[in-house]
């Protein structure tokens, strides 16, 4: 299951939809994009919180996928369909769905942006 930044931080918020992001690191072998850790380290910053000891948790947690020319490519195309049917669509959150579908993993998040893709589980 990959995870996103939405779903990292309702883990470290430990509110209930991060109670079912913990359901599923313990039962799941999970991953994260390398770009989720800059997003995390954006929100520690903005919450006056230790970034290094979030990114810490979430490398000790799941396995960090790199971003290769591959998933820059499909991401850039999923963004360029994307923009036309979903507002505010980012291309972060294409290279992010981009390495999912790569890797053949779920999404988890509680981004409404993804509501509509396949593969997303809805926190």
């Amino acid at each position: 299951m990959m995870l996103d930044t939405y779903a990292w931080i309702e883990h470290f918020k430990g509110n209930e939809k991060g109670k079912v992001v913990d359901g599923f690191i313990i039962n799941e072998d999970c991953y994260t994009s390398i770009l989720s850790l800059a997003e995390i380290a954006e929100w520690c910053l903005k919450n006056r919180l230790e970034a290094e000891y979030y990114i810490n948790v979430v490398k000790k947690l799941s396995k960090i996928l790199d971003l290769d020319e591959g998933i820059a490519l499909f991401g850039a195309k999923l963004s360029f369909e994307h923009k036309k049917i979903i507002r505010d669509w980012g291309i972060i959150d294409s290279i992010i769905y981009a390495t999912a579908r790569i890797y053949n993993q779920k999404i988890l998040t509680g981004d409404k942006h993804f509501e509509t893709l396949e593969e997303v589980v809805l926190l």
